[in-house]
């Protein structure tokens, strides 16, 4: 009899009436296969760094896109998105910032090609394993675009056995993740706090209180004179709304009509931000015998977005079919469609926070006064004839009129169009040929297809009414071929010294054709075509194409000596057509070695505990040449001269010595196991070194541009990672794992120019310079915030802000705190320190108790700062914030008060725009979070209860379940440099149940 457990080591003994098997831990478990560049190794030969998630973690997760499922999973990767719409894309950072002008996205390769599409267009329950490529040994051979590193996203096969047959269907609900923020919510009270921050006004100032009450009392609606414009409150003929003693009059009664119009305030939030429905299906066929294995999936995705226009419709098919034709002949094929429709409102970005089209801002921003809807005087709801919609309130389509917030964001969400088809091939297909034992000879052609149509349609009725309606199409055609040529050879001499040698030549095209137009003044309300508007003051029609090509000649080799010693080096020279011809060659290399101490005689005593314990080295260098096509050239602009001709103006210069952006990077680590398996982990350190930056380099707009791009700089990353699994229980009946990881990186600025060392807001052709958020000095972390510093109040209750009487230069070395001032325009302005966090992570725990399993998973993080924009402006009444008829936050109630002369926070008070200036570090803001990320609770049907179905599993599932910061409503994991303030576009929660079957 053979006894096995995955893990411990196989057992054959005698078939006796009573047997004891008792399983040791297998020193093999470390030749698990894991998915690595342009192949697979054994887990025990694989000197890098890299983190993986598999198809049972992957399956947990009920999300859109699979980004959005990796953060707190691996190590050193930090994720963030400027959008929670459905289908959205993460931002994934991979051990720190690699770059401060060019692009720091991590290389995507599926199925061991460059891709270059929408990860959205990939099924997440097609995905068998997403590994994450982290150091040089593991990504240096992707050459010209794996500095940032790789992720390897590896389609389902088909596995051993019959065909077996899956569906797995799913239905939920979403709902807003991240809640306001704790603001002022009864109208009452809204009127009663503006009232008091309007007599403050006066009273500070020195007027009576008769007079100061007198002022507030006639400015309270005045919207023209700092009022709120709206009464929807009904006082008896004779009295006012709020009372002397700063109260709502109790004989006021909510709502108010002026005989055209009813007014009664609307709880925007519910009427904005309800409930939506998701729901998701999948099936799959799959098998392998000794000559083919094939997988077939087929998906589809309804995933329904948190305001109105808002989701994402998917359908996909893939199929895969791996055929061994002839004993030295293996072909295969992986084919896959996918139709999608995202309905992406504008507005809704982290660049649009504090837009007035953005719904989230809004509904945190507008006082809880306001009516959404027009009501006639019977107080119903009035309906548009034209259109038969409810009429919006603008905030002038009534007798009042709003201060703030004009225009009505619900109103255009509903009755503008947004929509985005897109049409994406991806193909691959291969021809392994093995002449001889132990070489092979690959060739891979993939393709990738994309056809994306853009549609947006603004309704005459909406804000586009001016322009009697407006309409935008932009088609996309994106094409991308990859051939690779690999030869690998494979050979164990005197059964010790084991070599794998592989060389090849990869080349990589891609075309992106753009055609876009935009018209005003449609015909049919209804039809966005630009057949159907007839304007000619905006029309506007154009398009362009872009190529795009890399090739290389790559090679590797790999050693080990009797499974105990291993050696890898890799060798890429790339070219990039991003670059002129002289600089477009890059060589790019790795060096890595790995030894695993328990194989020695030395640690054979400790086998009883010391399941395992290697140590690891590597050292290599990647490209990054993602700084967009023609930054090497000069670029004119055509424009007309005449009715029949036109000239060229030049727009930018082009810099032919522009060339990589190289990052060299170390890493040393030890991985371990411990006591059978009951825990083990990997410990990382590097070092990222990124030299000859691509930057934007400003020159005087004298000389006909704003300037050129460039090399310049060089920046340091420096960081621990952390990974512990622990099997707290392993039995038959219980199983409970428990799993952790850390991650600590440290930035540091070498050497930039004197141009680049100052308060910067960003580095591009539109925004190079300028005072803002953040100090670069070579010495200096990559983003160190920079403000003025707050100091309290004084005895007036007026804000303080410090001075260094001692510097001549805002921001010098030193912090002299010298002198005050009200005006923070004369403050001097402090280096605050990073604004990176300390460490950033997650953690989780899976178990199984019989039948029934569960799982959960938090990320998390610690440290970091923001500046809270939308808190500042909360905290704010007065016209150069967010002006009257604002929301007000609670913590008002702290304010200085010749009653509370304790506080630090500055008085209450209406017109004074020194109060609460928002660029000071008063609203530097902790960054730490910890997010309950997602769960799922299971059941699975005992067999014998069970005819013609060979597993049936019940489950619930969640996303986004809760998350805790320093401040209700504050969400930091929408920024990396530490400008932001409001989560544009909020994560969903998504509270879901389904139910899956294996034939």
């Amino acid at each position: 009899m053979v006894v096995s457990f995955i893990g411990l080591e196989t057992q054959e003994v005698a078939i006796k009436p009573n047997v004891k098997v008792v399983l040791s831990s297998d020193s093999q478990a470390l030749e698990e296969v894991m998915v690595v560049a342009y192949g697979t190794a054994k887990k025990s030969s694989f000197t890098g760094s890299a983190g993986t998630m598999n198809a049972d973690k992957i399956a947990t997760r009920s999300v859109s896109n699979i980004t959005n499922a990796m953060s707190g999973q691996v190590a050193g990767v930090q994720m963030t998105s400027d959008n929670g719409q459905p289908g959205e894309s993460a931002k994934i950072r991979i051990r720190g910032i690699g770059s401060m002008a060019s692009s720091n996205d991590p290389l995507y390769v599926v199925d061991g090609v460059p891709y270059d599409g929408d990860i959205s267009s990939i099924n997440p329950s097609d995905i068998e394993s997403l590994t994450v490529l982290k150091d040089a040994a593991a990504n240096a051979i992707y050459g010209a675009r794996g500095a940032n590193g790789v992720v390897l996203i590896t389609t389902k096969s088909g596995q051993n056995g019959e065909a077996r047959v899956t569906f797995d269907a799913k239905w939920g609900s979403n709902s807003r993740a991240v809640p306001n923020y704790d603001v002022i919510s009864n109208p009452g009270e809204y009127y009663e706090t503006m009232f008091k921050a309007l007599y403050n006004s006066k009273a500070y100032a020195g007027a009576s209180a008769a007079d100061a009450y007198a002022y507030a009392n006639n400015t309270l609606f005045d919207a023209k004179n700092g009022g709120l414009g709206y009464q929807v409150y009904t006082v008896p003929k004779g009295e006012n709304l709020i009372g002397t003693n700063f109260k709502l009059n109790p004989n006021a009664t909510l709502g108010y009509s002026d005989g055209t119009y009813y007014y009664t305030p609307d709880d925007w939030y519910d009427e904005i931000f309800g409930s939506s429905f998701r729901q998701e299906y999948n099936a799959s066929v799959s098998g392998k015998s000794d000559k083919i294995s094939y997988y077939a999936s087929a998906g589809y995705l309804n995933d329904t977005g948190l305001i109105q226009n808002s989701a994402f419709k998917r359908y996909t098919g893939r199929g895969k079919v791996d055929y061994q034709a002839k004993k030295w002949l293996k072909i295969g094929t992986n084919l896959a469609y996918t139709y999608s429709d995202s309905q992406a409102p504008d507005n809704q970005t982290s660049d649009d926070w504090s837009s007035s089209g953005n719904l989230f801002f809004i509904v945190n921003s507008i006082a809880p006064i306001y009516p959404m809807y027009v009501r006639n005087a019977d107080g119903s709801i009035k309906i548009d004839p034209s259109t038969g919609h409810r009429v919006y309130d603008a905030g002038s389509t009534t007798n009042f009129s709003r201060p703030s917030f004009t225009g009505n964001a619900a109103r255009d969400i509903e009755l503008n169009s947004y929509h985005t088809y897109t049409d994406a091939f991806s193909g691959k297909w291969y021809a392994n040929i093995t002449p001889l034992e132990g070489l092979t000879l690959t060739a891979n052609i993939a393709t990738t297809l994309e056809n994306t149509r853009s549609n947006n349609l603004y309704s005459t009725f909406g804000s586009a009414a001016a322009t009697d309606g407006e309409v935008y199409v932009e088609s996309t055609r994106t094409f991308g071929v990859n051939t690779q040529y690999l030869a690998s050879y494979v050979h164990t001499f005197n059964n010790v010294h084991n070599f794998d040698i592989m060389v090849g030549y990869e080349q990589y095209r891609l075309k992106e054709q753009v055609l876009y137009g935009d018209n005003t003044n449609t015909y049919d309300p209804n039809l966005g075509e630009l057949g159907n508007a007839v304007g000619t003051d905006k029309k506007t029609v154009n398009s362009y194409t872009d190529n795009y090509m890399t090739e290389g000649i790559l090679s590797r080799i790999q050693y080990n000596y009797d499974g105990k010693y291993f050696l890898s080096a890799s060798y890429r020279r790339d070219a990039s057509s991003y670059f002129a011809k002289e600089n477009r060659w890059g060589n790019f290399w790795s060096v890595g070695a790995a030894w695993i101490l328990t194989k020695e005689e030395f640690l054979k005593n400790t086998s009883s505990w010391l399941d395992m314990l290697k140590l690891k080295f590597s050292v290599g260098q990647q490209g990054n040449d993602n700084i967009g096509a023609y930054a090497y050239t000069d670029l004119y602009d055509l424009v007309p001269t005449g009715d029949f001709s036109m000239g060229a103006t030049f727009k930018r210069m082009g810099n032919p010595d522009i060339t990589w952006e190289t990052t060299t990077n170390y890493n040393a680590g030890v991985e371990f196991s411990l006591w059978n398996g009951r825990l083990s982990g990997n410990l990382d350190y590097y070092t990222k070194k990124t030299s000859d930056l691509l930057f934007w380099l400003s020159i005087p707009e004298s000389a006909g541009t704003r300037g050129y791009y460039g090399n310049v700089g060089d920046i340091r990353n420096m960081g621990v990672e952390l990974t512990l699994t622990g099997a707290i229980i392993r039995t038959r009946d219980i199983d409970w794992t428990v799993s952790a990881n850390l991650s600590h990186n440290k930035t540091k600025i070498l050497s930039l120019p004197e141009s680049k060392t100052a308060a910067m807001g960003g580095f591009n052709e539109t925004n190079s310079t300028g005072l803002g958020g953040n100090w670069f000095e070579v010495g200096g972390p990559l983003y160190n915030a920079y403000c003025i510093e707050y100091a309290g109040v004084n005895e007036k209750g007026e804000a303080l802000y410090w001075v260094d009487d001692e510097l001549e230069l805002a921001g010098a070395p030193g912090k002299n705190h010298s002198s005050t001032t009200t005006n923070p325009n004369e403050a001097t302005y402090y280096k605050q320190g990073s604004i990176l966090p300390k460490v950033f992570g997650g953690f989780n725990t899976m178990l199984r108790v019989g039948n029934f399993d569960a799982s959960l998973s938090f990320d998390y993080q610690i440290g970091g700062k923001v500046q809270d924009y939308r808190y500042a402006g909360l905290m704010t009444p007065n016209e150069t914030a967010n002006g009257a008829g604002s929301a007000i936050h609670k913590d008002y109630i702290k304010s200085w008060s010749p009653n509370n002369t304790e506080s630090d926070i500055p008085r209450w008070q209406y017109g004074d725009k020194y109060t609460s200036f928002s660029k000071s570090d008063r609203f530097l803001t902790n960054a730490s979070y910890l997010n309950f990320q997602s769960f799922t609770v299971g059941y699975t049907f005992p067999k014998k209860w069970l005819k013609g179905v060979s597993k049936v599993r019940i489950y619930a599932a969640g996303e986004n379940l809760c998350f805790w910061s320093v401040r209700k409503g504050f969400d930091p994991r929408y920024s990396y440099d530490g400008n932001s303030s409001i989560t544009p576009y909020s994560p969903a929660r998504n509270i879901s149940g389904g139910i899956q079957m294996t034939f």
